[in-house]
């Protein structure tokens, strides 16, 4: 891609700051961010173009100067606008006056469309992608819908407060939907409308209290397992040997399997972060015949002509034809070949959570379990029974990939209702009745 004279990494060491500190790159792509723009700057000064505001028309001739250069990669004009984007709308702070402001609220598929943009370029889940949309649409309709509001220049951070306060009154919504809700409208603010929310605090928000997670105890985990045969059997089995999230099962690859170390590696889970957590023994037979299942499945959409999953970031237009290797395949396929909302290919992507909810409810219900209990469940028995079994906390905080010992914590609660629940004083009166 070559160098500006002017310093390489070191350019614009301010933006690349920002970009850091909001976390809209990751650290190794902040360099060639400032690049594109110092590139565009310097296009703009050699042909007098203003280049402290945004000119459209200025960046659409720069990046079809970039698209017909054949040193240029087909992705790089697409980063370099992202770049460029970022810098003006963001870095600058003109995004809610410059682009959006006069755009009325009953018109709002140009602002959905760069909250998406955004929300890709900071490599959220395609699920958290679609409930962030989604709470942006609720959140216009209601601005609409019970004010004089007419354009995005109208909206303020009492329109936040108040839809937040209509969730939590009139709505009766949990406090995790709220806070949902919440993330997604403060992203909205700040990431794609260039508003600053302000002090937020006196807001009416639903209040959490401490909740006991429901637990299984160990014949009832067996009942279950009985209730349940092949992949769903299995399953059911890693939730709870591995102590797995839902779509920490669903997105594993085969790579993450290690079956020489005992291992199950868990790659961006939750705040993105990687962990290892133990392969159970006791599936492992059964999980190497199940892949070679897979494998097959593979390599029959291969000589269709598919057989390509998404990778993670931007590893797809690095490595061309890494998508079809065998490591990078889901451990559950789907059943079905579908179309990548992102990328449009045609692909087998991993098992859906429907589905996996739909096994456990089935079992849950025929094994007669009276809990309301879910796939997280088995999450939760993982930990009480490791507890019970002696296993250090910190251990399990390690492989539960808890960031605080305190969340934690809660299960030692669980375990002491289960393991030393004290004798009810009506069993000692009864008991004192009998031995008269």
């Amino acid at each position: 891609m070559g160098k500006m004279s002017k310093g390489g990494p070191e350019l614009l060491p301010e933006f690349q700051k920002f970009l850091l500190e909001q976390k809209l790159a990751p650290e190794k792509n902040t360099p060639f961010f400032a690049y594109w723009v110092s590139r565009l700057l310097e296009f703009s000064r050699k042909h007098d173009f203003p280049a402290a505001e945004y000119q459209e028309s200025v960046v659409l001739e720069f990046l079809d100067i970039l698209s017909r250069d054949k040193r240029i990669l087909d992705w790089q004009p697409r980063q370099a606008e992202d770049a460029i984007k970022l810098y003006y709308f963001h870095y600058l702070g003109k995004a809610g006056s410059q682009l959006f402001n006069g755009i009325p609220l009953n018109d709002i598929s140009e602002i959905l469309k760069e909250a998406k943009r955004l929300i890709r370029l900071k490599h959220y889940s395609y699920s958290t992608e679609r409930t962030y949309l989604q709470w942006m649409e609720r959140f216009f309709n209601y601005a609409l819908q019970t004010g004089k509001k007419k354009k995005i220049s109208d909206i303020g951070t009492e329109d936040f407060k108040n839809f937040l306060s209509h969730l939590a009154l009139k709505q009766k919504v949990s406090s995790s939907t709220q806070n949902q809700a919440f993330n997604a409208i403060l992203f909205l603010f700040r990431n794609v409308l260039g508003k600053e929310t302000g002090d937020l605090s006196n807001t009416v928000r639903a209040k959490r209290g401490q909740k006991l997670p429901a637990v299984f105890s160990v014949d009832e985990v067996k009942s279950l397992f009985t209730q349940m045969s092949g992949k769903n059997l299995l399953i059911a089995e890693l939730l709870y040997g591995a102590g797995l999230r839902l779509m920490e099962l669903a997105r594993l690859r085969v790579k993450d399997i290690d079956f020489d170390a005992n291992i199950v590696f868990v790659r961006s889970g939750k705040g993105d972060k990687d962990r290892s957590t133990v392969l159970p023994a006791a599936v492992k037979e059964k999980l190497r015949e199940y892949l070679k299942e897979v494998k097959a499945l593979h390599e029959h959409d291969l000589a269709k002509g598919y057989g390509e999953v998404l990778l993670p970031n931007a590893l797809s237009r690095k490595y061309l034809n890494m998508g079809k290797e065998w490591a990078w395949q889901y451990v559950f396929p789907s059943s079905k070949l579908s179309v990548d909302p992102r990328s449009g290919r045609i692909g087998r992507h991993h098992i859906s959570d429907t589905a996996i909810q739909e096994s456990i409810k089935n079992a849950l219900r025929k094994a007669g379990i009276p809990k309301h209990a879910s796939v997280h469940t088995l999450r939760h028995s993982f930990a009480t029974h490791l507890l019970m079994n002696g296993v250090n906390i910190r251990e399990v905080q390690e492989l539960l990939g808890h960031k605080n010992v305190e969340t934690t914590m809660i299960y030692t609660h669980v375990m002491r209702d289960m393991a030393n629940a004290p004798k009810s004083p009506l069993d000692s009166l009864y008991m004192d009745r009998r031995e008269k």
